[in-house]
């Protein structure tokens, strides 16, 4: 029996293959200010080795990428994300990486006075979000003031 719809099937070959991109692609990272429970299974996912450097107020959990890209997560004793930083060729999945903080930094880009030369520094509120880099080397940071563990300083998230 011949298909009397065949755009239908292609449709929905092409639908389903942008969700599974979608799935699959959604989860790189554990967000900023949130638990520490899911990096793990987020380095598998971005085929990533994870490498934990235990410390006496904080742990960073690094994430290298084949790619290139290096994410650095800072993790309070509390087990929350207190500070990502990233570096490489290639800007990572900020919405992944500031989590619900991510409106507030795109709301807060949208000011052109915030961009000078090639570094970006935003404030909002709590949230402080630093990035530059030109074309295949990109660094930045963001962190949390109110998550900082005691004795830390903004200058550790790096």
């Amino acid at each position: 029996m011949r298909n009397a719809y065949p755009c239908v099937n292609e449709t929905l070959l092409g639908v389903s293959s942008v969700v599974l991109i979608f799935l699959l692609c959604s989860s790189a990272f554990a967000a900023l200010g949130e638990d520490v429970s899911t990096i793990q299974s987020d380095g598998a996912r971005m085929k990533a080795a994870v490498r934990v450097v235990p410390g006496m107020s904080y742990s960073v959990h690094e994430m290298r990428a084949s790619s290139g890209i290096a994410v650095r997560e800072f993790v309070s004793p509390a087990g929350r994300v207190f500070g990502v930083a990233w570096q490489g060729p290639y800007l990572p999945d900020l919405r992944q990486l500031l989590g619900e903080h991510f409106d507030d930094y795109v709301q807060a880009a949208e000011n052109p006075a915030r961009v000078r030369s090639r570094m970006m520094h935003l404030e909002t509120g709590d949230m402080v979000f630093e990035s530059g880099g030109h074309m295949r080397f990109f660094v930045g940071r963001a962190y949390l003031r109110s998550e900082l563990p005691d004795g830390i300083s903004a200058d550790d998230v790096r």
